[in-house]
């Protein structure tokens, strides 16, 4: 089987997405992962367009790659100036990068009001610049945009610029859906005709996904004859995006069979997204194919049960192939099955009686507001009280806080707790930049003493939603806390139509749920 390149383009085409930008430092460290994840090669943009840019190429040079190559990205030499005289062409063909990606006109709409280039001068333009390009010693790969709207509006023409590109040198053709308007049937019928209009030249895909199709585009084009695919980690890019790289990894290497990585390499799979993500600061998509949090998340409770009988009734891989882990989801609509598996990954053996009451309990509590779902520490908690196996970290006497705001605009809090360990009664005050922070600083200074454990344990995100907006500021509130001990990571909640209320019950669960005896830590359900 003829093997697949991956390119990716996050560096240059995916930072046309809205709202995302990253150092040059930033985009050193994904080079890196991309190198780790085994992509071929990694277009890190057009070397003098910004100072960034220009930053991004001197820190290139000298970075070691185990398996990448650098692109460097431009466009055909200008109307009428010489392709060894055009700027642009003499930054690329000084560039240490041994790739050179140069787009150009296929399409006669551009040609014609874009380039405001004769048909005849805007193939010299493409010829003379990939000519240039090879003569200073550098692979060249044609991104031909536009050219499935070329197709369509000039066949001929449109094959003529792409055989004018590959007779002069490129290595490779990509054929690029700019707009993104193309389904999945007329990519392959297109990839097919070029295929067969130029023999034994090497195709490229690059899709756009504005018709939602990118993804599909790119696969129809691999089984009608191209060997390259482009595309951005988790899909971002212009307007819509790009075609998602990771969907595509692991489609071609375990729906179609191409070897484009590791074994090794398709398990990075997850955190390379993840990775990106976080780089990026984006929240990442919980539903994405094979890599999301709800990839391979089982709510339903008939869902649930076929996955404990076979996990191939429900999930049609394995997610430990790409990194993912399994989840199955409490809620409303959970059976006992996920019940049961919540238990046995907490170390927990119910029988049917206390199955049942956890089952009554959990849809009672998600009726007024309770969403276990992001909660699994405070679920965990609700089995272990149901079960018999809770031990509180304290009896709660009282809390209180009080804010104040000064005339100067400065806001004081502070919260005084009075709680009992272990039979002595402990009395805390303590102040915070808030009353969920001053709570938490009280009740640790009572009971660190008693659980050390407890200094390690961070908030990482806070979330406060109201549920029923009717009510205005008497509504009821949801409290979601996610914290982590630096192994683990467990979701807390609290309904209260008090908002510090709520906040108390998910600080306490966050704590409560750390301290449990024979707590598995870090763990994973697979």
């Amino acid at each position: 089987m003829t093997r697949v390149e991956l390119y990716d383009a996050t560096l240059r085409d995916g930072m046309g997405s809205g709202g995302l930008s990253l150092t040059a430092e930033e985009k050193v460290r994904l080079v890196h992962r991309l190198d780790d994840l085994g992509i071929d090669l990694i277009e890190a943009g057009f070397p003098a367009s910004n100072p960034k840019e220009a930053e991004l190429f001197s820190l290139l040079e000298h970075e070691p790659l185990e398996h990448a190559t650098i692109a460097s990205f431009g466009m055909t030499r200008r109307r009428g100036v010489l392709a060894s005289e055009d700027a642009g062409l003499r930054v690329l063909a000084d560039c240490f990068a041994p790739v050179c990606t140069i787009v150009g006109k296929t399409w006669t709409l551009h040609v014609e009001k874009v380039v405001r280039a004769t048909r005849q001068e805007n193939l010299a333009m493409i010829a003379e610049s990939v000519a240039f390009l090879v003569a200073q010693g550098k692979r060249v790969i044609f991104d031909a945009e536009h050219v499935f709207d070329g197709l369509l509006a000039d066949h001929d023409y449109a094959i003529a610029c792409l055989r004018a590109a590959a007779d002069a040198g490129a290595q490779r053709l990509a054929l690029c859906d700019t707009n993104g308007p193309s389904l999945p049937s007329q990519v392959a019928a297109a990839v097919a005709d070029v295929a067969s209009a130029l023999p034994g030249v090497a195709l490229g895909i690059h899709c756009h996904d504005d018709g939602g199709c990118a993804v599909a585009n790119s696969m129809m084009a691999v089984e009608a004859g191209a060997t390259q695919v482009q595309g951005t980690i988790n899909g971002i890019g212009e307007r819509t995006g790009n075609t998602n790289l990771i969907t595509i990894i692991a489609n071609l290497q375990l729906k179609l069979g191409h070897r484009v990585v590791s074994d090794e390499q398709l398990q990075r799979l997850t955190e390379t997204a993840h990775f990106a993500d976080e780089l990026l600061n984006r929240q990442p998509d919980a539903a994405q194919p094979y890599v999301g949090k709800h990839a391979f998340a089982h709510k339903a409770g008939l869902h649930a049960a076929g996955i404990r009988a076979d996990a191939t009734t429900f999930e049609h891989i394995d997610p430990a192939l790409v990194g993912n882990r399994r989840d199955l989801l409490v809620s409303e609509l959970s059976g006992r099955g996920t019940v049961t598996d919540k238990a046995e990954s907490a170390g927990l053996a119910l029988d049917d009686e206390v199955t049942s009451r956890v089952l009554e309990r959990m849809k009672a509590l998600e009726h007024g507001g309770y969403q276990f779902e992001a909660a699994d520490g405070s679920f965990e908690l609700l089995l272990r009280k149901e079960a018999g196996q809770y031990e509180p970290l304290f009896r709660l006497e009282s809390w209180r806080v009080i804010v104040e705001q000064r005339a100067d605009g400065k806001v004081e809090t502070e919260a005084t707790i009075k709680i009992w360990v272990d039979g002595e009664r402990y009395v805390r005050t303590a102040e915070g930049n808030g009353p969920v922070n001053a709570l938490d600083a009280a009740l640790r200074a009572a009971i660190t003493q008693t659980h050390p454990h407890l200094s390690d344990i961070w908030l990482t995100n806070f979330k406060v939603r109201i549920l029923d907006e009717t009510k205005g500021s008497g509504a009821t509130i949801r409290v979601l806390i996610e914290s982590t001990d630096g192994e683990d990571e467990w979701g807390s909640i609290g309904v209260s139509t008090n908002l510090i209320g709520a906040s108390w019950m998910a600080l306490v669960d966050s704590l409560e749920y750390a301290e449990q005896p024979n707590r598995l830590r870090g763990r994973a359900t697979a």
